[in-house]
């Protein structure tokens, strides 16, 4: 049932994303920056985590999860650094994706040749 949860509620996720990008007018740059600062608050509210629990990977690994991310680090950060967890906290706790990201995003361009859409 975990796999079944975390397909639907990860593709719904999508759904949503797919359905913004056809009706309206906005970009999918901006519904990234949406995505992420609806994780953020939802995280900061303490939802998201019910999510997580519920739908697993499906809800933790899109844009919302990371968002999700940066708002458990900032707290936590804060809890522990005062003030300047709200600068370092979001960045700490997502330092390891960020990094696979840079990483595997130049492995990739070492492996493959670039060309320009014509």
């Amino acid at each position: 049932m975990d796999y079944i949860n975390a397909f639907w509620v990860g593709g719904l996720i999508c759904v949503v994303a797919q359905i913004l990008i056809d009706k309206t007018n906005m970009t999918p740059a901006r519904i990234l920056v949406l995505y992420v600062v609806i994780g953020t608050i939802l995280g900061g509210i303490g939802i998201y985590d019910k999510l997580v629990d519920f739908a697993g990977a499906g809800a933790s690994v899109p844009l919302v999860g990371f968002g999700n991310v940066l708002a458990k680090g900032v707290m936590k950060a804060v809890d522990a650094n005062g003030l300047i967890g709200v600068i370092t906290g979001g960045t700490a706790a997502a330092a390891g994706g960020i990094a696979a990201a840079i990483f595997f995003g130049f492995l990739v361009a070492l492996i493959f040749d670039p060309k320009a859409k014509k």
